[in-house]
């Protein structure tokens, strides 16, 4: 069946191998952290022959490169072990590294429109960097790299992506602290054994340029290294009436990985990825105090930011990541990550009252130094027991942080600020240094044919100081759970009902919280079907959800309140398809409508009186902000024949509110809107099997609308124009 076949990538990585292998002492060293797991396999797991000559074998004989997804993805680890999508019993969204091709993606953000029932939220406060959220939730705690936390902020690249996963809902028994919309998980490109080299250039209108390269080489049987660069400049087709400055786009990057072992019972990677940004930041422009909408005093093409703004960055990550099987069924993967993220800017606020001039307007500066080591083992096995087949899934996890924030010192004077990005305000100075141990099992039972409940727990233990709360030693022991109930009554039909928990002390993001509050609690029941149609070519969901969320915290730290809402609810229905109807003609689409609302106004303590106050209570009740009521996406491409393909799309979000639900006050809801907009973008391509020659066109019918919204109300971010990407690439 094609659907068996399409699953057989997922199955040959998990696979027992062809050959004898040796122990490394690397790898020995880094399953110390999970050899009592190893112990408890040889009791539970059913011995299982080991396989030979698998499709492993094929490959290493072989000079072609290993079939591609296409836009419906086959394998995900997002529920800690390798699975399909399909087999998951929650709304997972996944986008492709073809379909990041096609579109001409560079950044995760452009990547993440693909998404539905996702908006992005305009920098601010120090949250600048990726900053989305997820069925009406913040995400910036929730975005990983291949399962580990990456939460620092900066503006991430998707060069060295296989593909992007956004497991939906609260997962905090999978991953740890988090919010109630989701997890956004980033899979890196690993090596491979065959050798395989792509070399991309492209170049479009605003000063568009980037040059890419995938280098795959087989060293041995199982041995493999792989190198994957980038670099990007972009213009704007907004500027400085004053200056002519433009919001740029400056970013360089470079992912080594080795690997060692591959496709066999002992594996061993080793990678590095190098990003580093140079940007002049564009905070876009103000709402009208009178109308609520974008302001019509200055043209939408006006640009506050001055030469000297600047947003630089340096990222550096080190992981490696050993995974032994001991049988097909039962394996032990083991990941030891250290990371550095420096990063620093001043940029320009526009404002409403206030043109452009060569001096900037209302500078915001910040500075972050962070440093973060972890150490992650996940055991899994499958086993019968008492009449039933048991998918056991558990593991541990220490993650250390360290981290240090200040403000920039004005070298020059109020009227004529000027900032260097090596100069700090040290009184400004906040720390973070937390250790979290986190324990987890799940089991998904197979108690009767074609029916399974899904059950797991995880225990984390928060021990943390930071220096800018009023409560500075940190201490958070908190639970989370998962439940599920599936059937199966067929491969290509799968229906669930899950609930899943979540919890955030939400210090380790910098946002304003103390200890006076409980932490933030999140939980998510689930209602959803998974289809298959063209045999397993095509993948249909849809999920029906309810999302609530007690002691929302403040994510901007210039604000004087902690709690933004004491409960709000979001209530959605989301529909995807993704995959072929066609040999020839490909698609990928969502749709989500999301019913949100303040179901209790926040609560807060002065720091120095101690009194207590509550916010507007005309805020109960209404919409949440930055959630439209829908979002949708589209994308499809068609394959003419001799080489020529077509395509193109849209996406399209409600109108989205801006506004600070904590204020005080009885004044009546009237929040800042950024209006509902649709954006069509189109490809046509000309593809041969060594070369390619794309074109792609984005919001092809030049509108104006705005992209992100600070959720604060003060300003919008206005999208890019009608603009064109020419791309050549080469495979050798």
């Amino acid at each position: 069946m094609k659907k068996k076949l399409a699953r057989k990538p997922a199955a040959q990585a998990a696979a027992a191998p062809a050959q004898p292998v040796r122990l490394l002492p690397l790898g020995a060293a880094l399953m110390a952290g999970g050899l009592s797991l190893s112990a408890m396999a040889q009791d539970t797991a059913t011995p299982a022959p080991k396989e030979k000559a698998l499709s492993a074998v094929t490959v290493n004989a072989t000079t072609e490169a290993p079939p591609e997804d296409g836009y419906r993805a086959t394998a995900t680890r997002v529920g800690k072990t390798l699975q399909d999508p399909h087999d998951v019993p929650q709304a997972i969204t996944t986008v492709t590294r073809s379909l990041m091709e096609e579109q001409q993606v560079g950044s995760l953000k452009e990547a993440l429109r693909n998404v539905s029932g996702l908006t992005f939220n305009a920098a601010e406060g120090g949250r600048s960097g990726d900053n989305m959220m997820l069925r009406g939730f913040y995400t910036y705690g929730d975005i990983y790299l291949d399962g580990i936390r990456d939460t620092a902020q900066y503006n991430r690249e998707t060069f060295n992506l296989e593909q992007v996963d956004v497991l939906r809902g609260a997962a905090a028994m999978l991953f740890g602290r988090g919010q109630a919309g989701g997890v956004i998980n980033q899979v890196s490109k690993t090596p491979m054994l065959v050798d395989r080299n792509r070399v991309t250039g492209s170049v479009g209108t605003d000063d568009y340029r980037e040059l890419t390269g995938d280098f795959n080489k087989v060293l041995g049987d199982t041995t493999a290294v792989r190198l994957n660069v980038m670099k990007r400049d972009e213009g704007s087709w907004r500027s400085n009436p004053a200056t002519g400055t433009e919001p740029e786009i400056h970013r360089e990057g470079a992912a080594a990985s080795i690997g060692f072992g591959l496709f066999t019972d002992n594996e061993l990677i080793v990678s590095h990825q190098y990003l580093r940004t140079d940007d002049n930041p564009d905070y876009g422009i103000s709402f009208d105090n009178a109308t609520h909408k974008p302001t019509k005093r200055f043209d939408e093409s006006d640009f506050w930011g001055i030469d000297q703004n600047f947003d630089e960055s340096e990222t550096n990550i080190s992981t490696v990541t050993h995974t032994y099987r001991f049988t097909g069924k039962t394996q032990l993967r083991t990941q030891l990550r250290y990371s550095n993220y420096k990063r620093a800017y001043w940029a320009s606020a526009p404002s409403n009252t206030v043109a452009p001039s060569d001096r900037g307007n209302a500078p915001k500066t910040r500075k972050s130094d962070t440093d973060n080591l972890v150490l992650q083992s996940d055991f899994s096995t499958e086993f019968n027991a008492l009449g039933m087949k048991h998918e056991l899934v558990t593991g541990i996890e220490y993650l250390h942080e360290d981290s240090v924030r200040w403000g920039l010192l004005n070298l020059g004077t109020n009227a004529r600020p000027y900032y260097s990005s090596s100069v700090v305000n040290r009184a400004s100075a906040s720390k973070y240094e937390g250790d979290t141990y986190s324990v987890y099992a799940q089991d998904s039972i197979e108690f009767v044919k074609d029916w399974k409940v899904v059950l797991g727990a995880r225990r984390d233990f928060m021990d943390a100081e930071y220096s800018a709360v009023r409560s500075p030693e940190l201490k958070f022991n908190e639970n989370s759970y998962r439940a599920g109930l599936s059937w199966q009554p067929s491969e290509y039909a799968h229906y669930y009902l899950s609930w899943s928990d979540s919890f955030s002390p939400t210090a380790d993001l910098y946002q304003l919280s103390g200890g006076e509050f409980p932490p933030e609690r999140s939980d998510v029941v689930e209602l959803g079907a998974k289809f298959m149609f063209f045999e397993g070519d095509l993948a249909f969901r849809t999920a029906l959800y309810r999302a609530t969320k007690d002691w929302e915290r403040n994510n901007d730290l210039e604000s004087t309140a902690s709690i933004l809402t004491r409960k709000r609810r979001t209530d959605g229905l989301e529909f995807e398809l993704a995959g072929r109807i066609t040999d020839k003609w490909e698609v990928f689409a969502g749709l989500a409508l999301m019913d949100s609302e303040i179901l209790k106004v926040a609560v807060n303590r002065n720091a120095t009186t101690g009194v207590v106050t509550s916010a507007n209570p005309n805020f109960k009740g209404e919409r949440a902000r930055n959630t439209p009521t829908y979002t949708f996406n589209f994308w499809s491409t068609y394959a003419l024949g001799n080489g020529w393909k077509v395509g193109g799309g849209a996406e399209g979000k409600g109108e989205r509110y801006g506004y600070n639900p904590s204020a005080g006050g009885t004044a009546a809801f009237n929040p800042n809107k950024a209006p509902a907009y649709v954006r069509w973008d189109a490809m046509v391509a000309y593809e041969q099997p060594k070369w390619a020659v794309r074109l792609n066109l984005r919001n092809l019918f030049d509108e104006v609308y705005y992209d992100a919204i600070y959720d604060n109300g003060g300003f919008t971010v206005p999208g890019t124009r009608r603009s064109a990407i020419l791309t050549t690439e080469f495979k050798f």
